[in-house]
């Protein structure tokens, strides 16, 4: 079972964290480890506090390939992007010989919340390795909303929509409750709780630590379909009072 154990200089449930030498505070290192990591990563590839992109070479270079972006509506950290799209696809062009795969980023809000990830190649053979990269990124999971750019210069001509599962945010109050609330209740039940009724549905598949709210990134098949699969469970537990659901996939 996964289990996110928030650390707490980014908790708003600092009474929920776990002592050290409990069996979860490994996880809670490697999620620190990961979270400092991922911002590191991320300020390379950030040219401002919101987090935007650096501006590509859009320009289609000296062999005739043509400059593209995919724009992903999904909330990974710049780890989980490289994992899930970055190096599969610069992998499978380089195989099929339809380009190569330059780098990615991420769009930030002012709070650090991510916005959307991108991925940006280079493509051979327009007919053939458009549609397959949207193909392939929607079998890696993209959901809806998602874009693929492509360049002339630094101007955008077309825009190839992809996506097929959909998603949404459950974001927990973590200042408003009362304080025994926090004390006695287990945001990893909430997790655990929320993926188990999920199963082969969708699941979590990413969380921000905001300033006053923890987001739970819920990717799957239908909204229609998941949303009253967990309600009784947000009815019930003292945690998800007051929790605001909100859609992420058009």
């Amino acid at each position: 079972m996964r289990r996110f154990d928030f650390m707490k200089q980014f908790s708003m449930f600092a009474a929920l964290a776990p002592a050290s030498g409990s069996s979860s505070f490994s996880f809670c290192q490697e999620i620190l480890r990961r979270s400092l990591l991922a911002q590191l990563i991320a300020m390379g590839f950030l040219s401002s506090i919101f987090g935007c992109s650096p501006k590509q070479s859009n320009t289609t270079d000296t062999d005739g390939r043509i400059s593209a972006t995919a724009e992903f509506n999904h909330k990974l950290d710049p780890i989980d992007r490289g994992e899930r799209y970055e190096d599969p696809l610069g992998d499978a062009l380089v195989e099929k010989g339809l380009g190569e795969a330059d780098g990615g980023g991420t769009m930030q809000s002012k709070e650090g919340e991510i916005l959307y990830i991108d991925v940006h190649m280079y493509l051979t053979n327009p007919d053939e390795s458009i549609p397959f990269v949207t193909r392939f990124l929607e079998e890696r999971g993209a959901p809806k909303g998602s874009k693929l750019k492509i360049y002339d210069g630094d101007d955008v001509v077309r825009e190839v929509p992809f996506g097929i599962r959909e998603g949404f945010a459950v974001y927990l109050d973590g200042v408003n409750l009362p304080d025994e609330v926090y004390r006695e209740s287990d945001s990893n039940v909430v997790v655990s709780e929320i993926d188990k009724r999920l199963e082969g549905h969708g699941e979590i598949e990413a969380h921000w630590q905001g300033p006053t709210e923890t987001a739970l990134y819920i990717y799957g098949d239908s909204n229609a379909t998941m949303k009253p699969l967990i309600q009784d469970f947000m009815d019930s537990y003292p945690l998800c009072k007051g929790a605001r659901i909100v859609d992420l996939t058009p």
